[in-house]
């Protein structure tokens, strides 16, 4: 482990405060459209915040190996684009009526509408990363791009079917960790490019003119399993939080996903560990998708009880751990410091 200290929260805030409002602003200008409604739905989502870590580590990954490129800000607001359109599209596929406290896009404009604004602000995405002219860029998003949409099928194909670890992790991997992952290799990509050492750019073009590539050490790699271990944690603790959290902290109702007919991990260990009455009595609320027959409280019983939460939450803090231990080589700087702290947050988190 790298003796580096962790940063504290205050100092993160400090450290991309001004790049992450630069960010915000070149979100808010990719989002315009001559179509009113698609700035409407737009200006909305944006309204609507959310945590921004995806941006965030996309900085930090820059930032850690020394980047300063102004395409740090555009590949920021892609990530985020490329997120809030993914959430546009869940909240249809769900029927989610509540995103963040707020009523869901869908919900105010209309599936239709909402569909088409997520399918414009995934090329929308894409047409501001083609000004990168990289295509380390454009593989590593269309790539994503693929994983995600494979993710919902599949998720799709196994609503109200009991699945195991194995198909959960790749589920999850799918859906949020593969974002995280390329995230922080976008910002490895720009750092790249910045030195010169991009894959359509000759070397000694950048900060390092007339180095070769074995001068620089090669962090993709490292940078993308931050972003795996840190991805996978992240959606672990989420679907604990869906379970246990208060709606009114979490911002949509609790839950949702074994209304969904979704099997979290919890609910994995916990029919994997249960009674026959136990198993009963989950597959009924997964095959039900609602609480009629057996209660939202009967199930955190059976998960109590078999520290099914316990277990969950432990697993997260091992991928977080994971994700610390895989950055250990990076030089010491402020960025690594920032990066050391964000395991921490993921799994404290209470939204």
């Amino acid at each position: 482990m790298s003796t580096v200290s962790i940063a504290t929260a205050a100092e993160v805030i400090d450290l991309l405060r001004d790049d992450l409002s630069a960010i915000e602003r070149e979100f808010a200008v990719q989002s315009a459209s001559p179509v009113q409604v698609i700035t409407d739905i737009a200006t909305y989502l944006i309204a609507g915040g959310g945590k921004r870590i995806r941006p965030l580590l996309l900085l930090l990954s820059a930032k850690a190996l020394g980047s300063t490129s102004n395409s740090r800000i555009r590949l920021g607001a892609v990530v985020e684009m490329l997120h809030t359109a993914t959430l546009v599209h869940d909240d249809i596929i769900d029927e989610a009526a509540i995103r963040r406290g707020r009523p869901s896009s869908n919900t105010t404009w209309g599936n239709s509408k909402c569909v088409l604004a997520g399918d414009w602000l995934y090329m929308q995405a894409f047409r501001a990363a083609l000004e990168e002219r990289n295509f380390r860029v454009l593989d590593l998003l269309i790539s994503l791009t693929q994983q995600m949409v494979e993710g919902e099928l599949l998720q799709m194909q196994k609503l109200g079917h009991l699945i195991n670890e194995e198909e959960y992790f790749d589920l999850i991997y799918r859906k949020t960790a593969c974002l995280f992952k390329v995230s922080m290799q976008l910002g490895a990509a720009v750092a790249d490019s910045f030195a010169g050492l991009g894959p359509d750019r000759e070397a000694g073009a950048g900060r390092e003119a007339g180095a070769d590539r074995e001068a620089i050490p090669d962090f993709d790699q490292p940078m993308g399993e931050y972003g795996r271990n840190l991805g996978l944690a992240f959606q672990i603790v989420d679907d604990v939080l869906d379970l246990t959290a208060a709606e009114d902290v979490l911002g949509k109702p609790v839950a949702s996903d074994l209304r969904e007919g979704k099997a979290t991990l919890a609910v994995i260990h916990a029919l994997e560990r249960g009674t026959g009455a136990d198993r009963e009595a989950i597959r009924t609320v997964l095959a039900d998708r609602n609480f009629s027959r057996v209660s939202h409280a009967q199930i955190l019983e059976i998960l109590h009880r078999h520290g099914s939460l316990d277990y969950a939450m432990d697993t997260a803090c091992a991928y977080a751990e994971a994700a610390r231990l895989s950055i250990a080589d990076l030089p010491p700087s402020d960025a690594k410091r920032a990066l050391l702290w964000v395991p921490g947050f993921v799994t404290t988190r209470d939204r």
